[in-house]
């Protein structure tokens, strides 16, 4: 039995789909344009993205717009495919509302889901900033940055354990506000879509923060994270399937905390390598 798709919900499937290839195809042209920049070469073996620092002729403050830009499309890129069935069935909640309305209503819970990614990009970039600024400075401290992302993945993996992680996930996986009285109203979606977007930074913070330490411009660590998301967030056990990512980020903290450390200890004691060799 095939059951026909209301128009509503076909242009709204449309237009999602139309914006996630909009983003996406952005976001790669962004990577491209930045990875044609290169990077810097730092103490310790590692190289630093030029996303953090501006471009010729560019100001800090276009710079940190262009990163707040940037942040923002490719966001919108990765968290749309588990974004968009929470819209869908948000959609289905309020269907006695007119189409027009409906239409409106659903883009005022996405823009409010996106301006808190928005802002978390505003305080995302002056942090790296001034983390890339002591990494140049300090070639002490510098050497040491090999060794973070590893440690970043353990702590990721372990926050996906907690009981905090699995309250927000929960509450990502919920559609906004669905047992309100009444009709709802522009306000009411604005602010339901801020509560979804904290719920969604908060329940992404270990996966975030792996993205930014491996390359907040690398597609791969992107796609990585973005299936990650997805896959937690749609699957029917998603608390399990979070402890999973989170067994898979540990594994791989160990094994990236281990080599960094060998790798440090071969860089300031060469004759060690020779050692065991």
């Amino acid at each position: 039995m095939v059951i026909a798709a209301h128009p509503r919900d076909v242009r709204f499937l449309g237009v999602s789909a139309v914006v996630f290839a909009a983003s996406a195809a952005v976001t790669i042209l962004w990577c491209a344009s930045m990875s044609a920049m290169g990077a810097m070469p730092m103490p310790g073996g590692w190289t630093m993205s030029m996303v953090w620092m501006p471009g010729p002729g560019q100001t800090w403050f276009g710079a940190s717009a262009s990163f707040v830009a940037m942040w923002t499309v490719m966001m919108m890129g990765m968290m749309l495919p588990s974004l968009v069935p929470i819209l869908w069935r948000y959609r289905q909640a309020i269907t006695a509302t007119s189409e027009v309305r409906l239409d409106w209503l659903t883009t005022l819970v996405g823009a409010g889901y996106f301006f808190v990614w928005t802002v978390l990009g505003m305080a995302a970039f002056p942090a790296g900033v001034a983390l890339a600024g002591a990494a140049m400075q300090r070639p002490a401290l510098a050497r040491v940055v090999p060794t973070v992302p590893g440690l970043i993945f353990l702590l990721a993996g372990a926050f996906q354990f907690t009981a905090f992680k699995t309250h927000q996930l929960a509450c990502c996986r919920a559609v906004p506000a669905p047992g309100r009285a009444g009709p709802p109203n522009a306000i009411e979606a604005w602010r339901d879509g801020l509560r979804l977007g904290v719920h969604c930074s908060y329940c992404c913070a270990g996966l975030t923060a792996v993205l930014l330490v491996v390359g907040v411009m690398d597609l791969r660590a992107m796609a990585a994270v973005a299936l990650a998301i997805t896959t937690e967030r749609l699957a029917l056990n998603g608390r399990r399937r979070a402890r999973f990512i989170g067994a898979v980020l540990v594994g791989a903290g160990l094994w990236m905390t281990a080599s960094a450390l060998h790798k440090t200890v071969v860089v300031d004691n060469p004759a060690a390598d020779h050692s065991q060799q």
